[in-house]
C-alpha cells in the first residue's frame, strides 16, 4: 500500500533535483568513459600502424588491463579493436567526433557498424542525442532505414515545400509497426488505421495545427465528434 504524504508536491520537486543531478552525472561520466574509448583507439591504432600490432599484442592487452583492473568491462580484445574503429571511423571528421560523447557506447557502436556514411552516421548521432534513444529503439530505426527514407522524402517534397513556405519546418518522420499494417498497404488503408489514434489526441485536448487547402492527396479529413466540426490537417508520411 502506497503511504501518501501531506507534503508530497514539495517532496517530489525535490526528487526532480536528485533526477536532474544523476542524469548530469551520468552524461559526464559518459563523455569521460567516450573519451577514453577514443584515446585507448587512437593509441592502437598508431601501435598497429608503426609497430605492426595484431591480434596476439591486442589479446594480451586485454589479458593485461583485465588482471590490473578484476572484473572490469568493456576491455574485451573485441572491444578494443572497435575503440580503434571508433577513432578511425571520426577522427578525420572534426564535425562529428563531438557528437559521439553525448550518447553510450552501445548506440556508437550500432550506428558505426551501421550506418555507411558521415552523413548517416551525423543523422543518427544527432537523433539518438535529441531523444535519449535507448539501444533497443536506435536498433529498430537502424533496421527500418530511417536515414535512408528521409532522404528520399526529402528529394519528393522539395518542390511542394518550395511552393509553400509554411511547410518548410523540420519534419519528423515515423515509423509505422504499430499500426500492424501488411508491408505493402494503400494509402487510404494507412489513413484508416491512424484515424483512431488521431481522433484519441483530439478527445485529449490535443492541438493539431490546421492548415490552407491543398491537393486531395494531402487532405485527410478528421471528425471531431464531440464538437461535431471536421477539421482538415495536413499530415507529412
Amino acid at each position: 500500500m502506497e503511504i501518501q504524504h501531506r507534503n508530497e508536491n514539495e517532496f517530489n520537486e525535490i526528487l526532480a533535483i536528485i533526477q536532474q543531478a544523476r542524469e548530469r552525472a551520468f552524461r559526464a561520466v559518459n563523455h569521460e568513459l567516450i573519451s577514453m574509448y577514443w584515446e585507448i583507439g587512437k593509441y592502437v591504432s598508431e601501435k598497429v600502424r608503426i609497430n605492426a600490432w595484431g591480434k596476439s599484442i591486442v589479446n594480451e592487452f586485454s589479458n593485461f588491463v583485465q588482471e590490473r583492473y578484476i572484473g572490469i568491462k568493456g576491455f574485451s580484445s573485441q572491444n578494443i579493436w572497435r575503440m580503434k574503429q571508433f577513432y578511425e571511423t571520426y577522427k578525420d571528421n572534426e564535425k562529428l567526433s563531438a557528437l559521439p560523447r553525448e550518447i553510450s557506447w552501445t548506440n556508437n557502436v550500432l550506428i558505426m557498424t551501421s550506418a555507411k556514411s558521415d552523413e548517416a552516421r551525423e543523422f543518427y548521432l544527432t537523433l539518438t542525442a535529441k531523444n535519449n534513444y535507448s539501444s533497443r529503439e536506435l536498433e529498430r530505426q537502424l533496421d527500418s532505414m530511417l536515414f535512408e527514407r528521409t532522404m528520399i522524402s526529402d528529394e519528393k517534397n522539395k518542390l511542394l515545400i518550395a511552393k509553400n513556405n509554411s511547410l518548410g519546418t523540420l519534419r519528423d518522420n515515423y515509423t509505422l509497426e504499430f499500426l500492424n499494417l501488411p508491408k505493402i498497404h494503400k494509402e487510404s488503408e494507412l489513413r484508416e488505421a491512424n484515424l483512431p489514434s488521431i481522433r484519441t489526441i483530439l478527445k485529449c485536448g490535443g492541438v493539431l495545427s490546421e492548415t490552407k487547402p491543398y491537393t486531395d492527396e494531402q487532405l485527410i479529413d478528421i471528425p471531431n465528434s464531440e464538437e461535431k466540426l471536421v477539421n482538415i490537417y495536413w499530415i507529412d508520411l
